[in-house]
This record gives C-alpha cells, sequence and structure tokens, in this order.
C-alpha cells in the first residue's frame, strides 16, 4: 500500500492520512468505520472471517473512494490468527487509526455454552486488541499520532446472566483503553473505549443470538451503524476515554451506575 497525498478533510485533520486497520470489517459498526474513514481519504486494511464480504467492501471502497483496500481474511478467536495478524501490523509503515471492533454475541447463560466458546470470547473481544495495540503503538509513537478505537458496549456497565463472559469482556476491554491513554498522553495517540447500545446491524442475527427479539426493545433504544460511527469519530479528540453515543443510552448509563454506588454503600454500611 502506498501512501498518497490526499485533500479530503478527515477526524483529525491530519495531512496525508495513512492507513486505517479495521477488525470485524465485514459488516454492521465495522463496515461502517471502513466506509467513513475511507471517504475521508484514508487506505483501509479490512480483517474479518467472511472473505466474500470484504471483498465485496473493498471492491465499493476503492471505486467509489479512490483509496486502497486490502483484505486479510482471519478468525481472532485463534491465536495462530492472531500471530499473523501482529506481523503484519509490525510491518506497516504509516499505520494511522486501528479500530478493534470484531465481536460476536452469545444469548445463553453461562453453562450453557461450551466453555470453548467463553475463550474464543474473550480472545476476539480482548486478546486480539490488546494485541494489536501492543504492536500498533510503537510505530504511531515515532510518527507521533495515532487514533485507537476499541469498540466495548454499554453492556461493560451492566451486569447480567446471560452471556456472562460479554459483559466481562467489554468490561475489561473498556478498561484496558482507560489504563493505556494514560501512559500515552501527551504523546499525540488518542484512545476511545467505544460502549454503544443497541444498533441495527446483522449482530442479533447471527446464530449464537438465537431467541432474540428486537422487537422486546423500544425503538428509540436503538441508533444506526452510521449514527454510532460518526459520533465516535467526532468526539475523539476530546479524550474521554469512554464514549457512550446516545442520549438515551447516556442517561442509561447514568442511572445504573448511580443504583450501583448506592447498592455499594448500602452493602457497606450494612
Amino acid at each position: 500500500m502506498n501512501s498518497k497525498e490526499n485533500s479530503k478533510e478527515n477526524f483529525m485533520n491530519w495531512d496525508n492520512p495513512g492507513i486505517a486497520l479495521v477488525t470485524g470489517a465485514s459488516s454492521g459498526i465495522g463496515a461502517e468505520f471502513a466506509r467513513q474513514l475511507a471517504g475521508q481519504g484514508f487506505d483501509l486494511i479490512l480483517v474479518a472471517r467472511r472473505k466474500e464480504k470484504l471483498d465485496a467492501l473493498s471492491r465499493e471502497l476503492q471505486e467509489k473512494f479512490s483509496i486502497n483496500a486490502e483484505i486479510w481474511v482471519a478468525d481472532l478467536s485463534k491465536p495462530a490468527n492472531n500471530d499473523e495478524v501482529v506481523s503484519k501490523i509490525s510491518k506497516l509503515a504509516n499505520l494511522d487509526v486501528l479500530i478493534n471492533n470484531a465481536g460476536f454475541g452469545i444469548n445463553d447463560t453461562f453453562l450453557q455454552i461450551d466453555v470453548k466458546r467463553h475463550v474464543d470470547m474473550i480472545n476476539v473481544h480482548f486478546t486480539s486488541p490488546v494485541m494489536f495495540c501492543h504492536a500498533a503503538i510503537p510505530g504511531m509513537l515515532k510518527r507521533k499520532r495515532g487514533v485507537i478505537i476499541n469498540t466495548s458496549s454499554m453492556s461493560a456497565f451492566i451486569r447480567s446472566s446471560r452471556s456472562v463472559m460479554y459483559p466481562v469482556t467489554k468490561a475489561a476491554i473498556t478498561v484496558f483503553s482507560e489504563i493505556i491513554q494514560k501512559s500515552f498522553r501527551r504523546t499525540g495517540i488518542y484512545i476511545q473505549s467505544l460502549c454503544p447500545g443497541f444498533t441495527y446491524s446483522d449482530f442479533h442475527d447471527t446464530k449464537t443470538m438465537k431467541g432474540f427479539q428486537r422487537s422486546l426493545y423500544p425503538e428509540e433504544s436503538w441508533m444506526t451503524a452510521e449514527e454510532v460511527v460518526s459520533l465516535s469519530l467526532e468526539t475523539v479528540k476530546t479524550k474521554n476515554v469512554i464514549f457512550i453515543p446516545g442520549e438515551l443510552n447516556q442517561k442509561n448509563i447514568k442511572d445504573i451506575r448511580k443504583a450501583t454506588v448506592k447498592k455499594y454503600l448500602k452493602a457497606k454500611i450494612l
């Protein structure tokens, strides 16, 4: 991939935007990140399991925005695949943006889910972002610029008996994002933990989310991937690590946090 001059305005106001790497890029929020970043002049590396979808998205974005879009087919639940991606990231000369977005849900209880699937979720939601951040940050430090967005979830703040590992891994990546941002403040690197609520995508249509019904949740609870991504990119430069898109989502989390604090204080008193 060749770096290029590009006059398109981008969310960081950088001259000559470089490469943006997006995991989980085949659909939903990941695909939308790819579309918006391509529209801002970034070359892309699209990472996901589904080659056909990546090929289609790559063609679409190259034709529409005249950027380069390379695909890396990888299953991030597999350690060997993560190692391969790390090796490739380490060789990139101008990686400006890393979007760790790959993820999946399982709509079932702890013991009903095979333990290997729990481990798969840990690898996808937490292990791979940690590895990719570790590989990407040295180059960003040398260039004194970079953005990392780790897609978490409102579930990071909500305790549920369904799919126990989902909120656990999302809480972990949120805490990780907070801590590494402190480590790299004033270096030109911006890190965000993006915590969306219900977002229209095929996330809830997979086999592992069997039984989930969108109709059980009010329409105002849902956002489009375009809205989530636009707001995420707009707020990166605020240096607020945790970002919850949508006023309703923000209000709901504030209410949950207040209730949690009251519960904790009551427990300590008793």
